[in-house]
């Protein structure tokens, strides 16, 4: 019977610079960030924000995005095996024992945020930004971002679903599977393309005069959500999670979605500062 369904066996590989391999995943990290530089710099210059901000941001949120999602891994789904004495300084270092180069085999999208909010706080603070302003402009690439690194997940055939019978289940072929599994990586992907796009059409229809704090609350509620939600189907990314009854990537996900409540209150209740810096004038 899994002729009906779609066997998938696609190298992660996309290509070779000389020994070191280039990834899908990779490129499709890559791409996020070059597309997501495009759109916030119209957005900057939208405002008449010197772009050189910009410049530093991106700079922030890279560091943050990389040191973020390795700790997040090692910390939320692998501190027994990290904080060792003898695999420790595989959290840094992305070559194996023989010197070869491997990456680094596990990045946990929680710990991306994480870490991606400290560096907000730290770039606010050093430039004067006001810290809303720049999430509710910035949760727009990042949805898009996000899309972008599940399709890397899919061409690396990691991350996905339970058994299925429906039609679209994905045998991965790669991996030894004989039986169809849900492509999670794709309905994430598609849930964040269709955030990015219903965060990019609110930007456009309000002209860029958004209500501080109120996009960034929605998004919340609405990826981290959806993410909740797939995790459902979705097979155990590691051993202490079978039996639980929400894995970890749900545990994490809650203190978001909270948070993403919290913000959109507080944005009808209080009257957050509306411009670009601290010390724009806040708008009622």
């Amino acid at each position: 019977m899994t002729e009906l369904f779609i066997h998938w066996n696609v190298d992660p590989v996309m290509l070779h610079l000389g020994s070191l391999p280039i990834r899908w995943y990779s490129f499709g990290f890559l791409f996020a960030f070059l597309f997501g530089y495009i759109v916030l710099n119209s957005y900057y210059k939208k405002a008449k924000v010197d772009v050189a901000l910009l410049d530093s941001l991106v700079i922030y949120i890279f560091v943050a995005v990389l040191v973020g999602a390795r700790l997040g891994h090692c910390l939320f789904y692998e501190p027994g095996y990290y904080l060792t004495s003898q695999h420790w300084w595989e959290i840094v270092v992305p070559f194996n024992a023989q010197g070869q180069f491997t990456g680094y085999e596990g990045l946990a999208s929680h710990g991306a945020a994480i870490g991606i909010l400290l560096s907000l706080a730290l770039y606010s603070r050093k430039f004067k930004t006001n810290v809303w302003w720049v999430l509710d402009r910035l949760v727009i690439v990042v949805a898009l971002g996000g899309a972008f690194i599940r399709l890397g997940n899919l061409m690396n055939s990691e991350i996905y679903g339970v058994e299925t019978s429906l039609p679209w289940g994905f045998v991965y072929e790669r991996n030894g599977e004989t039986v169809p599994k849900h492509p999670t990586q794709l309905y994430e992907s598609i849930s964040y393309f269709i955030i990015f796009l219903v965060c990019f059409l609110v930007y456009r229809k309000k002209d860029g005069h958004l209500h501080a704090g109120r996009l960034f609350g929605w998004w919340l509620i609405a990826l981290f959500g959806m993410r909740f939600l797939i995790e459902f189907v979705k097979n155990p990314q590691v051993g202490f999670e079978k039996g639980m009854l929400i894995d970890m990537g749900q545990l994490l996900s809650l203190p978001f979605i909270v948070g993403g409540v919290v913000v959109v209150v507080l944005s009808y209740k209080l009257n957050l500062p509306q411009g670009p810096f601290l010390d724009s004038k806040a708008k009622k």
